[in-house]
């Protein structure tokens, strides 16, 4: 704290009826809120993520029946996180899975855990790249430090599938490494029944299937896209 906001302190406090030991405690309260506040900004920087979206800022009037707040807010404690549990977010596009997790993602962050948000397509690319550099041990090591791993659009990169055949393979590296070790949560349109005939490679995807489904929170998405307009109440 430097001597204008020592002297902001002061002033503010002049009339204030605490005790000395009461406002020396306030006094340095102030530093270490700031720190505090400076490292949550910070890990959410780290994370990636694509929009500001929070669960503060999710309509949950658009699908109440099905889309309920409770499971998201418990998984926003980050107990998953300490019992090292996955997480799976499935259904159609357009009923706010992104924004969900990313809300909880914040809360998250704001625990003091490590979090990073990846497409599947963005994550491919990157191992690729690391694997053609002889550097693919180290950055798939990388990715297992982080306490929770998100990876969205799973099962939607036809593109880089076609350009890196055993796509699936570098995948797999990067859950299996982190299973049981840490969260990882996959946000995907394609129901775990569709894998195998979706993404090919039924030995593969089978084992990949294997470690996402364990130990995993999994809720379904169902309902009206938020993209599209709300029906009018009768």
């Amino acid at each position: 704290m430097n001597q204008e906001q020592l002297d902001s302190f002061l002033q503010h406090h002049t009339k204030s009826a605490l005790a000395v030991s009461e406002l020396l405690a306030k006094f340095l309260e102030q530093p270490a809120n700031e720190s505090q506040e400076s490292s949550i900004q910070a890990r959410i920087r780290r994370a990636g993520f694509p929009t500001e979206a929070t669960l503060e800022s999710y309509d949950w009037t658009r699908n109440p029946k099905t889309i309920r707040r409770e499971p998201f807010f418990e998984l926003a404690t980050g107990e998953f996180l300490r019992r090292k549990e996955n997480v799976a977010f499935v259904g159609a596009s357009g009923l706010g899975k992104t924004h969900l997790m990313q809300g909880v993602a914040r809360k998250c962050c704001a625990l003091g855990y490590r979090v990073r948000y990846e497409t599947s397509g963005s994550l491919i690319e990157v191992l690729n790249q690391a694997r053609a550099v002889k550097r693919l041990t180290p950055k798939v090591r990388q990715y297992c430090l982080y306490e929770l791993l998100i990876i969205d659009e799973f099962g939607f990169e036809k593109l880089e599938r076609k350009e890196v055949p055993d796509a699936l393979s570098l995948l797999y590296k990067v859950i299996d490494g982190r299973n049981r070790r840490s969260s990882t949560a996959i946000i995907t349109n394609v129901s775990f029944d569709d894998w195998t005939e979706y993404l090919g490679d039924p030995p593969m995807t089978m084992a990949l299937l294997d470690r996402v489904v364990d130990q995993t929170n999994l809720i379904p998405f169902a309902g009206d896209s938020i993209r599209k307009p709300k029906k009018p109440e009768k």
